[in-house]
């Protein structure tokens, strides 16, 4: 069975409704997708119904945005959490606030020197969605600035631009709490993908174990193969869930369901600790 535990919908910053996702993801014959859009669960119910339909397994999550007291990013995958817990609820809203007033700052600056408004963004932002970086970015794809979203973070809306802004996230020992608070199984996304930018080292690591870190999502695109072996040794050490999961996000980034995949036993793992949700089909 192909399971991929890390896509994306047009609830936070994929290009699909979650009902395209999971009719993307039984095409590309998965047996078992998650969605997990940033900081939001919106999306759960119509995916959950279009894998009803469909007789894909579905696996509902989440991709909590965090950040280190040292400003370094770290993103936290949530998996079968309670989407009402109130304490991981008021979290994530505080986060999606900033995030939408750091875009707006950000249009505006970009706005100083390129045809972009906050109206463009908009256009392309499903309602109700996360806005971040990504929408911005397609806005600037369409007007002509750039020519793929890739380009753009690559530019004007990396760190190191002048037009950055950044915005509120949670610590990242903190997130773990709150998920596993909630019911859901915390697993690091992506947790050694250096060519983003900097990554987090093995201290902040033990202490997200220590926190009640479940897993480590070990084969990502973006995890260079010395550190996949690294992740590998410290799963075996600590008993983690180890994921492989394709961060998908539709036609946003070249990543395809299905290109990396999770083990049997490992979601039958994840299943077996998330208490907050049920997935279906399962």
């Amino acid at each position: 069975m192909l399971i991929d535990l890390h896509a994306h919908s047009r609830v936070s910053d994929g290009t699909e409704s979650p009902r395209d996702l999971v009719r993307a993801a039984a095409a590309a014959g998965l047996g078992v997708v998650a969605l997990t859009d940033h900081d939001q669960t919106a999306g759960w119910d119509e995916a959950a119904a279009a894998a009803q339909e469909l007789g894909l397994g579905f696996v509902p999550g989440m991709e909590v945005s965090c950040m280190t007291r040292a400003g370094i990013s770290v993103h936290l995958l949530s998996y079968l959490h309670d989407p009402a817990d109130p304490g991981l609820l008021a979290e994530i809203g505080r986060a999606r606030d900033s995030r939408m007033h750091r875009a707006r700052r950000m249009v505006d600056l970009l706005g100083e020197d390129f045809p972009i408004s906050w109206e463009t963004v908009m256009e392309h932002t499903a309602e109700g969605a996360t806005i971040g970086r990504p929408h911005i970015a397609d806005a600037l794809v369409a007007t002509g600035v750039v020519p793929t979203r890739s380009r753009a973070f690559e530019t004007m809306l990396s760190h190191r631009s002048r037009y950055y802004v950044g915005h509120y996230a949670l610590d990242p020992v903190e997130a773990v709490r709150l998920v596993a608070g909630a019911g859901g199984v915390p697993v690091f996304a992506h947790p050694v993908a250096s060519e983003r930018g900097r990554v987090v080292g093995e201290d902040v690591l033990e202490a997200m174990i220590a926190a009640g870190l479940a897993g480590l999502e070990i084969d990502h695109r973006d995890n260079p193969e010395p550190g996949r072996r690294r992740l590998r040794q410290l799963a075996a050490e600590h008993d983690l869930i180890v994921t492989g999961s394709s961060d998908y996000h539709g036609t946003g980034k070249p990543n395809r369901l299905g290109e990396n995949s999770t083990a049997p036993e490992m979601l039958e793992r994840i299943v077996a600790a998330g208490t907050g949700s049920r997935p279906v089909g399962l």
